[in-house]
């Protein structure tokens, strides 16, 4: 039997830690493909390179693995669209997963995530997907623990399928004493980045800003990605591109417009 095609990309550039242990994983499980950015894309959410050019070169960033991989200039959306139409334009993988992002793309941080914009951009073009981050923004974040969930979460969404049009939105806990508990499937948490901007003036005394702030969690429900992260469990949300607020249309439609 011919093992499946994973295409594997992510925001934090093709050198980046998190994604050499999601190369390592995938390749115990079929055959990789790489299309990573050659630099870091993170906080990019879904854009893509429309004014400038887009250069696509092999990589030897996974030679030592037997891996054939390419590094683009471009965002993880365009990494995904190259490697679609260009790179596997004869083949169709059958999942592409992204990441491991270094720090948590639970709750509101699904928007803003490079991350998860590789992942969304495949299911946009019909490929199950997955994103994986790992809650810790640590120079030498520990990857290592997360591999057997990693594992166990990509071989169950290419045995079970990914419903259509949806997108896997995986966030692990920090490496601790505590081993993780288990893996739950959730719903996003009501939550948002509660920004600040430090105003500062540059060695030219000209005025610049310095983003700031903290995470706020305003909801108390024990279903969320937060309440599960919180306990020490991998968080599973599924992920819809169609931002359609149904329940708005009713009310929307009493306008007299």
């Amino acid at each position: 039997m011919a093992k499946p095609l994973i295409l594997v990309s992510n925001d934090d550039g093709i050198t980046a830690p998190g994604i050499r242990t999601l190369v390592k994983v995938a390749k115990s499980i079929g055959e990789v493909i790489v299309v990573a950015p050659d630099g870091p894309q993170s906080g990019m959410g879904h854009a893509i390179t429309i004014g400038n050019t887009l250069r696509l070169d092999k990589s030897i960033a996974f030679d030592d693995l037997g891996i054939e991989a390419y590094e683009c200039s471009g965002t993880p959306a365009d990494c995904v669209k190259l490697a679609k139409h260009h790179v596997l334009k004869e083949r169709r993988p059958d999942l592409v997963v992204s990441g491991i992002n270094h720090g948590s793309n639970s709750s509101i941080s699904v928007l803003y995530s490079g991350t998860m914009s590789a992942a969304i951009e495949a299911a946009i073009e019909g490929l199950p997907a997955i994103g994986f981050s790992l809650c810790d923004y640590g120079h030498e974040a520990d990857f290592s623990h997360t591999e057997e969930f990693v594992e166990v979460i990509i071989r169950q969404a290419l045995q079970h399928g990914i419903p259509e049009n949806t997108a896997l939105n995986v966030n692990l806990p920090k490496k601790s004493s505590e081993p993780i508990k288990g893996i739950k499937v959730c719903r996003q948490a009501h939550a948002k980045w509660q920004e600040e901007f430090d105003e500062r003036l540059d060695p030219r005394n000209r005025r610049y800003f310095w983003m700031t702030g903290s995470f706020v969690n305003f909801d108390k429900g024990e279903d969320t990605d937060e309440c599960a992260l919180l306990n020490n469990y991998v968080s599973v949300v599924p992920c819809q591109y169609d931002m359609t607020a149904y329940h708005a249309m009713a009310r929307l439609n009493e306008w007299d417009i």
